[in-house]
């Protein structure tokens, strides 16, 4: 009796074919969109930097009140 053989995928290549496959249902922002959301994250991410930076200055200022 013959033994059918069957091929296996390497598993590492399955999931790269897997993950093509899922990123081409993708529904991808146009360039204009990408840079106004990007501009976005970076001015929210400046301004809660300075709010945090202001925030720990006074912090420290009241500590060393406190400390002396």
């Amino acid at each position: 009796m013959a033994k059918a053989s069957v091929k296996k995928d390497n598993f590492l290549v399955k999931y790269f074919e897997e993950t093509r496959a899922e990123l081409r249902k993708v529904s991808w922002p146009s360039r204009q969109e990408a840079l106004k959301l990007t501009l976005i994250v970076v001015a929210f991410t400046i301004s809660m930097a300075a709010l945090l930076g202001i925030i720990d200055y006074f912090f420290a200022r009241l500590f060393g009140l406190i400390v002396r």
